[in-house]
């Protein structure tokens, strides 16, 4: 399996779609890298990633705003296609499985608000103390 992670803010509010019964909640994140060229001039990079979350937990769509901050993982899509003037062009989507709010533009990264399903997702491991783990050590 390919798995692919993404952290970057929404480009627009979330659409929540009911396809065949089933819940999609799709959102786009962008992700913005800083290079140098050649020359030494100051460049940005922006990669947009379109993301299909597919699940009945759709409790986290109305926190999907313009702005947010969102870590996303999921499975990598490579999508091709001609644009009306013939020329051949591709985007990259994900089909989502864990979704993650990290604030937003607005809050500075203050927002205590957060949404975390990550229901497919071990439970965090190592560096912290796991209380119920070392009640059942037999000595």
């Amino acid at each position: 399996m390919i798995k692919l992670q993404v952290i970057g803010n929404l480009g627009k509010d979330c659409t929540v779609n009911n396809v065949n019964g089933k819940s999609v909640i799709n959102f786009s994140v962008a992700h913005t890298e800083k290079f140098k060229d050649a020359q030494g001039n100051q460049k940005d990079k922006t990669i947009w990633v379109e993301c299909a979350y597919w699940t009945d937990r759709t409790a986290i769509s109305p926190y999907l705003k313009k702005g947010t901050q969102v870590y996303a993982e999921g499975t990598p899509d490579l999508r091709t296609y001609t644009t009306a003037d013939g020329k051949q062009g591709a985007s990259l989507s994900l089909r989502v499985f864990s979704v993650q709010l990290l604030g937003s533009k607005s809050s500075g990264g203050d927002d205590n608000s957060s949404y975390n399903d990550n229901r497919s997702m071990p439970a965090e491991t190592g560096g912290g103390n796991n209380s119920s783990a070392e009640d059942d050590l037999p000595f």
